[in-house]
């Protein structure tokens, strides 16, 4: 998504996918800890960001995100099975951390960094879900916009710095939370990068 202007944009949303009995909720940001983020840097889903633009903070909104727009298709062929060793600290498997639905952070030869669900413990091989949570899923968005303006050159730099691996002790305003899971946004901003 190409933007001129960087916006910060916050929002206070609830997040719904189709249930086998309507609409299920599956994520809400509320307004005391809104999703916040900067347009134009990748946080947030492209669809998600073209949606808010150009709302005025005291809109609501109520959009769907397809499929296509959000996590694409669930994929079978993510689901994989590593060797049990790769798991192992100090020679002994981390039982405490390695466990089916435990959601585990990876790192590919690239260097990039992803989260993965474990399905399946065993005796040589782990089995990993690399899917998104929400793959297959289409997103019920249902908000309201708290603040949206053109971002200052501090919170662009606070954001690149934190993308780059570190806040600079101020992660208040990089718009990522910096591991507090609770400020991060989730699925309509980082998606995978909460679970």
């Amino acid at each position: 998504m190409s933007n001129t202007l960087n916006k910060y944009i916050a929002v206070s949303y609830r997040l719904y996918i189709d249930g086998e009995s309507g609409k299920e909720l599956v994520e809400e940001a509320t307004k005391e800890k809104p999703f916040h983020f900067i347009t134009g840097f990748g946080i947030a889903l492209d669809a998600f960001e073209k949606n808010l633009m150009d709302k005025q903070a005291g809109e609501e909104f109520n959009f769907a995100l397809a499929k296509e727009e959000a996590y694409g298709d669930y994929e079978q062929s993510h689901v994989i099975d590593v060797d049990r060793e790769i798991f192992t600290v100090d020679g002994k498997f981390d039982k405490e951390n390695i466990y089916p639905e435990a959601i585990v952070p990876l790192q590919n030869e690239d260097g990039q960094r992803f989260y993965g669900k474990i399905v399946e413990v065993g005796e040589e091989k782990v089995k990993i879900d690399l899917n998104h949570p929400l793959a297959g899923e289409t997103l019920h968005f249902e908000g309201h916009v708290i603040e949206n303006r053109e971002a200052t050159n501090q919170e662009i730099q606070s954001l690149i710095n934190h993308m780059s691996g570190g806040c600079g002790g101020n992660c208040g305003s990089c718009g990522g939370g910096c591991g507090d899971k609770g400020n991060c946004g989730g699925c309509g901003g980082c998606g995978s990068d909460c679970q």
